[in-house]
């Protein structure tokens, strides 16, 4: 291919290969909160602007604002773990708040917050004083075991080992905690609580307090408890939840397991997330408040972060079980497995809002398709944020956040500053297909700021690919072109301007890369 490439032969591209984008059609909003963070180093946190940070995980579960203290779970050997001074939630938010960030703070709802006790030795849940053998122990404090003895799990842990009692009432206490240091939400307190984190999870990763599988009564009882409590302390707050750890939890409570059975039948043959749905509305009418503002659940690719051809292949089909009605699930979850129906995860979630809680918002805050580091990850990166705005989604934070010098850093630079001076993806979304999504994919949208179209494409092929680009609602201009590739890792690149001729472009595209054109304020 190189030799073709150099002897002046035309670019590959497939037959049939179009880009067709419609300035008119398709319009919405894309909330500029699909592009937030967990966490992330902060020099890339300021230059991109993110907008929303998420204090959560596993440790959230059981974090006691009170004493800043944590449990570790199944994590690391079921450790207490008394925070510094820069990782207390209050550190947090203050920090976030300083920066403009939105902040989505998670309160505990397992039963359970961590106890005060010594930094050291650690309190924790599987102490060899009481479980004298187990599978392994903390190399660095020997009385703290991982739960497990000959690979099976340990029974007979006592709570108050590590842990107190917490019920709606401390949630409650937690959230006008913080409006009282920073404000409510109406007036630039914490806009967001999170129902805890992966709760159907409970059982395997803070099985020292919660061994028993979490029902659909449970999950109900206590989201709307504690939502009512959050609601209570600030009204103006929002909610989110349930935070379901994947394919399971989306359709399924801890008794269930991986599919609805007798806990689904006892609620009205509805899976998992349909009936946590219907029961906030419920509880909310009840109440006479919302109750639920974002429906959220998390979204892990079962690539991880494999990067062999295979992998690689595989990793850029993948992006399509977020909205494709055609795409079979290659993992565990497609044929090979549980045999589940195409996913259309964003999709499905709008058709269950729409269904059982409508004016929900939507939300994924973990994912991560894996290879940060490598331009194939880039490149998933990229496709996945044109997703999320193309279909509306609302909210997302990406776990597991790239480093600045990763090629996925790369892939939010090129929607939230290409140009190095804060210059960004535009913010409504319109109309833009190709005739192959998995060749060449593309995403449109215009900028409020200054009417400016902006096209994001990426070619998922090892091959430079040509293909014409006709913009129904454009004249003639020029394109400003920056682009992304294995050519330089290092940099956005910006190339020559494009002529933009009665509403065509004709350009090709480098192999594995991602391409934005920017085309100012359009003239028919």
């Amino acid at each position: 291919m190189a030799a073709l490439l150099t002897t002046g032969a035309p670019p590959a591209s497939a037959a049939g290969l179009s880009l067709s984008v419609d300035l008119f059609a398709a319009r919405h909003a894309i909330s500029p909160d699909i592009y937030g963070m967990n966490g992330g180093d902060p020099a890339l946190v300021a230059e991109l602007g993110t907008p929303v940070s998420r204090w959560g995980g596993n440790a959230s579960s059981r974090y006691n604002f009170k004493n800043h203290t944590y449990n570790t779970g199944s994590d690391w050997y079921f450790e207490n773990i008394v925070a510094g001074p820069d990782n207390t939630l209050e550190a947090y938010v203050q920090r976030n708040r300083d920066r403009g960030i939105k902040q989505v703070v998670t309160v505990p709802m397992s039963g359970w917050v961590a106890k005060d006790g010594p930094e050291w030795p650690h309190a924790c849940g599987f102490p060899a004083t009481r479980f004298p053998a187990q599978d392994a122990f903390d190399q660095w404090d020997a009385n703290c075991g991982n739960g497990r003895l000959n690979n099976t799990t340990l029974t007979g842990a006592e709570p108050t080992d590590t842990s107190v009692p917490a019920d709606a009432s401390f949630a409650g206490e937690m959230v006008s905690h913080l409006v009282g240091q920073f404000g409510s939400a109406a007036r630039g307190g914490v806009p967001i609580y999170e129902l805890d984190n992966e709760p159907v999870l409970w059982s395997s990763t803070h099985r020292d307090v919660h061994p028993q599988p979490v029902s659909d009564d449970e999950l109900g009882t206590k989201s709307t408890a504690t939502a009512a409590a959050i609601k209570s302390a600030d009204p103006r707050a929002a909610v989110l939840g349930p935070s379901g750890w994947g394919y399971c939890e989306w359709l399924a409570s801890g008794i269930d397991g991986c599919a609805p059975g007798a806990d689904a039948a006892a609620h009205g043959g509805l899976n998992l997330s349909q009936w946590f749905l219907k029961n906030m509305k419920d509880a909310g009418t009840t109440a006479r408040k919302r109750l639920l503002d974002y429906f959220d659940q998390h979204y892990y690719p079962q690539i991880s972060g494999d990067k062999t051809p295979e992998a690689n292949a595989w990793r850029l089909r993948s992006t399509r079980s977020l909205w494709d009605p055609s795409y079979v699930e290659e993992s565990w979850i497609g044929p090979s497995g549980v045999n589940a129906p195409p996913l259309q995860f964003i999709r499905t979630m709008k058709q269950w809002v729409s269904q059982y809680n409508p004016g929900t918002k939507t939300a994924i805050t973990e994912y991560n398709w894996g290879a940060l580091d490598d331009i194939n990850g880039a490149l998933a990166e990229a496709d996945v944020l044109g997703i999320f705005g193309r279909e509306g989604l609302d909210l997302a934070t990406i776990w597991g956040e790239p480093r600045p010098t990763d090629p996925a850093a790369y892939a939010f630079r090129m929607y939230r500053n290409y140009d190095g001076t804060g210059s960004k993806f535009g913010d409504v979304s319109v109309s833009a297909t190709s005739t192959d999504q998995g060749q060449l994919a593309i995403y449109g949208a215009q900028r409020r700021c200054d009417g400016a179209l902006t096209l994001m494409v990426i070619n998922k092929t090892g091959a430079e690919l040509g293909s014409p680009l006709s913009i129904a609602g454009f004249g003639t201009g020029k394109a400003q072109r920056f682009t992304y590739s294995p050519g330089n890792l290092s940099s956005i690149v910006r190339g020559d301007d494009l002529p933009v001729n009665r509403g065509r472009v004709t350009t090709t595209y480098p192999a594995n890369s991602i391409t934005l054109l920017v085309l100012p304020q359009h003239r028919n």
